[in-house]
């Protein structure tokens, strides 16, 4: 894996609340990590939303449209 910062191209990961695409270098709604594996969100929603219910999101019973 690149740094994003060193190598001047960003990452990026999927939400897993709404399946936006998320820079991983700037992540808007931070990170979590859940079970070893880190996750990043678009906003701090769903991150929250995340935290309260993280295997329902990663499940894909649960999920947001935006």
């Amino acid at each position: 894996m690149k740094i994003p910062f060193l190598s001047g191209k960003s990452e990026t990961a999927t939400d897993p609340v709404c399946g936006m695409s998320v820079d991983t270098s700037n992540p808007g709604g931070g990170a979590s990590t859940h079970n070893g594996e880190v996750y990043y969100f678009c906003g701090p929603g769903c991150k929250v939303a995340f935290e309260k219910d993280p295997e329902g999101y990663l499940s894909g019973k649960k999920s947001v449209e935006m």
